[in-house]
């Protein structure tokens, strides 16, 4: 059984992935294709580096660090071999102007509690905890459920966000683990496929299986302008929130254009490219969901912003570990 998995990130005092105080542990890898994706180093199972080049000073330093000849320079301008790039970090350590970054740090389930625990007082006065996020927590199911398990253990409330694309097997396992799950629906029955590479049959039986168990949830639903955001959508958001029992609250959440540049620095071409939603044109999409059901219908005060923030992504600090 693994205890280990690749994170490429701790937050730590997160106030919008379940109640209280939090710390949301980030887990690298993921089932799902979304074209909209704002954490585009979440998708690989491998450790990447983020190159950019806007930071580069030209040091140099870099290119004699590399064990591979990854980095070259021609007239000042430097280039980065990625097919050569086996993400060893050697460069990321000597670049003194964060021009290059990790994403993904493998680290044991001892590794992520002490970090986790570290804010236990927190958890406790505020009704926190711990979420796991990703990526997929489900695709590494025996580090997930270890640590789930370990967290558990301590008395701190647990959380897992997820796609809900998993084994029923998988399903079974964790349920009992988790105090509350964020679950992602991300489109309607006919898009699905197309928009995120999978059908989303299993995901719909297998929030029927935790609903079934008694499991309590959160309907997560991004909101993309000319992907996602048709009536069959929010329709389908509707119909789940009372079809099941367990749904506490629906929330929205408007696409940000985070994962563009993350993408670019990935060295990948962006498959969505869109700006910030109007809040009027949200405003409407809310209104028209509280049309439809009782249930609470939210959008997370992180997902309305008049201007992206300057920072694109936050790489993985060293102080985590």
């Amino acid at each position: 059984m693994k205890n280990t998995a690749l994170i490429f990130d701790i937050e730590k005092f997160a106030v919008h992935d379940g109640p209280g105080i939090r710390t949301v542990v980030f887990l690298k890898g993921c089932p799902l294709h979304c074209m909209w994706c704002h954490n585009p180093e979440s998708q690989s199972v491998y450790p990447e580096l983020f190159f950019l080049p806007e930071k580069c000073v030209g040091c140099r330093a870099c290119a004699a660090a590399c064990p591979n000849s990854c980095h070259g320079f021609q007239n000042e301008k430097h280039i980065f071999l990625r097919e050569r790039c086996t993400a060893c970090g050697k460069c990321v350590s000597v670049c003194p102007a964060a021009a290059l970054e990790k994403a993904g740090m493998e680290m044991s389930v001892d590794e992520v509690m002490k970090k986790v625990l570290e804010d236990q007082v927190f958890y406790q006065y505020s009704g926190g905890g711990m979420t796991l996020s990703g990526g997929e927590p489900l695709f590494h199911p025996d580090f997930t459920g270890q640590l789930l398990l370990r967290v558990k253990e301590n008395g701190v409330h647990t959380c897992v966000e997820t796609s809900g694309f998993a084994s029923a097997e998988i399903m079974e396992r964790t349920a009992p683990l988790t105090d509350l799950w964020l679950w992602d629906v991300k489109a309607d029955s006919n898009l699905h496929r197309n928009l995120t590479g999978v059908d989303d049959r299993v995901i719909l039986n297998n929030l029927k299986r935790i609903s079934d168990r008694g499991a309590k949830y959160h309907l997560r639903c991004p909101v993309v302008p000319g992907l996602n955001d048709t009536d069959a959508f929010f329709q389908k958001i509707a119909d789940l929130s009372v079809k099941y029992p367990g749904c506490q609250k629906i929330e929205l959440e408007p696409y940000h254009p985070l994962g563009e540049n993350k993408s670019r620095h990935l060295g990948r071409t962006p498959e969505y490219i869109g700006t910030f939603p109007d809040t009027a044109w949200l405003e409407k999409k809310v209104q028209y969901l509280r049309s439809m059901t009782d249930i609470e219908v939210a959008v997370p005060l992180k997902a309305v912003r008049k201007n992206p923030p300057k920072s694109v992504h936050r790489p993985l600090s060293s102080e985590l570990f």
